[in-house]
């Protein structure tokens, strides 16, 4: 993952140690160059894609996504990566830079290869702090409020779908087990921020529905992230070990739960140490600091780093700095973050679905089962709560259907990984994409039917 490492994979056959040297210095401002310019159009990208589906009153990680597909593989070819089976005269960006610099073909490909591979981190990087953050959102004081209806609704929106999803990819498509238990993971997530924001528009944020919702959803990015880190692991050994999966399952919660639990104490240090320093970067360079050695000890116990940044980010919450903290990372996570979800997106090859090809009519197939096991698998975890009369179950079922930020994670660590082939990666990222656009509409609809019940407010 390091740059050195890549300019030596590529020339170290061909050249001896000193020449190595000094042809990657003579390399070093072309590759620069080359995640400049990259980093321009993914940016220019992301802004525009934002700003377009916000303006048509859609999730604007949705328009970043679609904004990656046609920068990326599917369109431009203006980011595109080696790992998808390209070189670097695939490369609009390489091939500007070999014209201005007079390349020959093998130093195009190492600095493309190069390139790439800073691009990569900082995608990885993109999406610890994204996880840093959703953990800063989740408030585990919610929890408190809705009690045992939400851990029944989380439990089944993510049993139901898992379970769907894995067995249906594995009997009737044939898919091996790791990848199918992959993409029956990322059927798991539940958007928060997608959810929270329509059920504000509709002032329903503080009903009986909404409550059990967003605690539910909380819940969800909590199980969530404990089933990828095991199914990441899992593909990381390249088999399915009942062992192995008690001891990734024990250590994730151990560790999750642990995490909480010593917040109190982890606060009281952080708190100390912030009133202590007095320039710049008080506050958010100890909560990285945190957050980054929480997200090692995740890699370290193998599992995942987003783990830890997540944990990180429960911890935190419960600080007194919270609210300052929350403003200060903004900004550093509309710098990163775009990163992870544009490249997702550029790495998606949309042509692989192209029904015309009879070899991608089966991809086509998945992604129709993986978005009609999202929906339904979400559906029916209205009809979990119990003990509520008259409480709005469809409205329930809809609220968890978005994947959101969350499933695009599994995704790109699934494509990173390279357990997932395009077929399949492609088919989650139209699931993702579907059930976001799918759910806000359908959304309003449910509880337009909760206001038109003339007695009690609420339908059953």
């Amino acid at each position: 993952m390091f740059l050195n490492h890549a300019i030596a994979s590529q020339l170290g056959w061909h050249l001896p140690a000193p020449l190595l040297a000094t042809t990657a210095a003579e390399n070093s401002p072309i590759i620069l160059s080359g995640v400049l310019l990259t980093l321009v159009i993914i940016y220019i990208a992301s802004k525009v894609g934002s700003e377009v589906a916000k303006r048509l009153d859609l999730p604007p990680v949705l328009g970043e996504l679609v904004a990656g597909v046609i920068v990326g593989v599917s369109a431009l070819h203006l980011v595109i990566f080696p790992e998808g089976g390209f070189t670097g005269s695939d490369s609009l960006i390489m091939t500007a830079l070999q014209a201005l610099n007079q390349l020959t073909p093998e130093a195009v490909q190492s600095i493309f290869d190069s390139q790439s591979e800073v691009i990569s981190v900082l995608a990885e990087l993109g999406v610890i702090i994204l996880l840093f953050e959703i953990g800063l959102e989740s408030d585990l004081r919610q929890l408190k409020e809705v009690g045992i209806q939400a851990i029944v609704v989380a439990c089944v929106g993510v049993a139901v779908p898992f379970a769907a999803g894995t067995i249906g990819l594995m009997y009737f498509f044939h898919v091996a087990a790791i990848p199918a238990i992959f993409a029956g993971a990322a059927l798991t997530a539940t958007s928060i921020g997608i959810t929270s924001k329509v059920l504000a528009e509709l002032g329903q944020l503080k009903s009986k529905e909404g409550q059990i919702i967003v605690g539910a959803a909380v819940i969800d990015d909590v199980l969530g992230i404990i089933v990828l880190a095991v199914v990441a692991s899992l593909a990381k050994k390249g088999e399915v070990d009942i062992t192995n999966v008690f001891y990734l399952i024990v250590s994730a919660v151990t560790f999750l739960l642990g995490a909480i639990l010593l917040g109190g104490l982890f606060n009281k240090t952080f708190v100390a140490l912030v009133e202590k320093l007095q320039t710049r970067g008080n506050i958010i360079i100890p909560a990285f600091i945190f957050a980054f050695i929480m997200a090692f000890i995740g890699n370290a116990i193998h599992l995942e780093a987003i783990l830890g940044a997540f944990a990180a980010g429960l911890v935190l919450d419960e600080s007194d700095a919270r609210n300052e903290l929350d403003e200060l990372i903004k900004p550093i996570a509309d710098l990163i973050v775009p990163i992870f979800f544009v490249t997702v997106g550029a790495r998606a090859d949309l042509g692989v679905l192209n029904p015309a090809i009879p070899e991608n009519r089966a991809g086509l197939l998945i992604a129709i089962f993986l978005v009609l096991v999202a929906i339904a698998g979400k559906l029916v975890t209205g009809w979990a709560v119990f003990g509520i009369p008259n409480i709005n179950r469809v409205a329930i079922g809809v609220g968890m259907i978005p994947r959101g930020e969350v499933g695009l994670v599994f995704a790109g660590i699934g494509s990173a990984s390279g357990v997932l082939d395009k077929p399949l990666e492609v088919s989650i990222i139209i699931m993702v994409i579907l059930t976001t656009f799918l759910a806000p509409p359908f959304l309003r609809v449910a509880f337009g039917q909760t206001k038109n019940n003339p007695a009690n407010g609420i339908s059953s």
